[in-house]
Formats: structure tokens, C-alpha cells, sequence
């Protein structure tokens, strides 16, 4: 099911076109579609109590290796999992995609699979109350380098990107059927809320009506609160909706 959802979102993001000043767009669930479809295949498949999604991908994450939050090793070592990355069409210099070889590790994710280990020592044991996957795939560079969030985009990206990437995350949630869905910072909180509220009881099942949505800080390196040190703010934040 995750492959069918993942080949309909890259169909739906081939036609769209981003303007200056986005000057380089990388889609992971093409170059690096080997890690991504083996971390579905392993961690993805079946309901999950607990659905965490982040924004997008940084550009030493998911980026380089294809899989949320990909801070390389602990995919590697501790998810278990490596597969070959191929190149986005057209590479900025500056940002490179060296797949298992690229030796910048992404702070945002190795705070929260670090947390992740910690808390539930083996991904099984994770995996089988949680997943993580982002609302969007696309990694969005400036001429210089500088990373560009979705919400940054003009209205008229934004419309387009939002809607294909809203039927994504809509059929994942269905597919899933989490008892909470939890927005890795407020951007995805409310995009989770969005969809979430959509979704008809009759249509999908009585589960539909218990979903919970929440948020958790964000574990980027640019939140003060998250460098004072995160997974305290993790472990609160999952209390506070009942999940830990």
C-alpha cells in the first residue's frame, strides 16, 4: 500500500515547476527510492498507534538517504538499513548527494532517533507502536545553498505541492489508522489537523472519531529550547497526549 501511495505522490510532483528564488528541488522518493521503499517494507507496513510527521527533508537527512529524519547512522546502524542512492537530475554544488558516504550528520535527526533507541532500545520495539514519514518529500535549495521550507513557497507552489502531498499523507493515515497523529512542530501539527478532520467516520471506520492531534517540539538545531536539550521536551510532549 505505501508503494502505490509513494509512486502516486511522485507521478502527482513531477508536473510542478518552482520559481526564483528556488533554484534546485530534490526528490528523495526517486534517487534514494530503494532505502525509502526497504524502510516502508520493514517499519511501515499495517496499523500503527502513533503517526509522527515531520515537514520536509533537511539536506543531510532524508536527502542522502532516503528515509525520514535519515541521520545515515543511525539508519544504518541502528534501523539496520542500506540500500543504493542514486542523484537528483541537477545537483547543487554546495549540497551534494553522497547517499551512505555523505559524513554530515543531520542534528535534528540524530536528536530524535537517539531518543528513539533510548526510550525503546530496538527499532522493533519502536516500530510497533510509531511511525515517522514527512508531509512532503521535496527538498527545496536557494542558489546559494540556503534551505527553503514549503510554507515559504508563493501561494500559487504552495496550492499545488500542498495538494498532492495532503492526498499522500490522507492515504497513509488511512492505511495506518493511528489512535494519535502528532505534528513534529507546529507546521506539520496543522496540516495533520487539516486532513484529519476531513476524514468521514462512515467511509473509514469509527476509529476515525478517536484520532488524537498533537504536536512535539521540533528537534532542529535552530530551536533553543531543543539544544537546551530535546528528548525531555519529547517524552513531555507524548505525555501530555497520553502516548508514554
Amino acid at each position: 500500500m505505501l508503494n502505490t501511495i509513494t509512486d502516486d505522490l511522485v507521478a502527482d510532483l513531477a508536473g510542478l515547476n518552482f520559481a526564483p528564488p528556488t533554484a534546485f528541488v530534490y526528490n528523495p522518493l526517486i534517487y534514494a527510492r530503494a532505502p525509502w521503499d526497504l524502510y516502508c517494507e520493514r517499519f511501515g507496513q499495517g496499523q500503527r498507534e502513533v503517526m509522527l510527521i515531520g515537514m520536509n527533508p533537511g539536506p543531510f537527512g532524508m536527502a542522502q538517504v532516503g528515509v525520514p529524519f535519515g541521520e545515515i547512522a543511525h539508519v544504518r546502524d541502528w534501523l539496520g538499513l542500506q540500500a543504493p542512492v542514486g542523484k537528483p537530475p541537477v545537483e547543487h554544488p554546495k549540497r551534494p548527494v553522497l547517499g551512505f558516504a555523505c559524513t554530515r550528520s543531520e542534528v535534528s535527526g540524530r536528536r530524535l532517533w537517539s531518543w528513539a533507541k533510548e526510550t525503546f532500545t530496538t527499532p522493533e520495539a519502536f516500530f510497533e507502536r510509531f511511525f515517522i514519514t514527512n508531509y512532503c518529500p521535496l527538498v527545496f535549495m536557494e542558489e546559494g545553498g540556503r534551505n527553503r521550507i514549503p510554507e515559504k513557497l508563493p501561494k500559487a507552489e504552495r496550492t499545488a505541492l500542498f495538494a498532492a502531498c495532503d492526498r499522500a499523507l490522507e492515504r497513509t493515515i488511512i492505511h495506518q489508522q493511528p489512535r494519535f497523529v502528532v505534528g513534529i512542530g507546529k507546521f506539520a501539527e496543522k496540516k495533520a489537523r487539516q486532513l484529519v478532520s476531513q476524514l468521514d467516520e462512515k467511509e473509514h471506520g469509527s476509529w476515525v472519531e478517536d484520532i488524537v492531534v498533537g504536536s512535539v517540539p521540533h528537534p532542529s538545531p535552530a530551536s533553543p529550547l531543543a539544544n537546551r536539550g530535546w528528548a525531555p521536551l519529547m517524552d513531555a510532549a507524548l505525555s501530555d497526549l497520553g502516548i508514554l
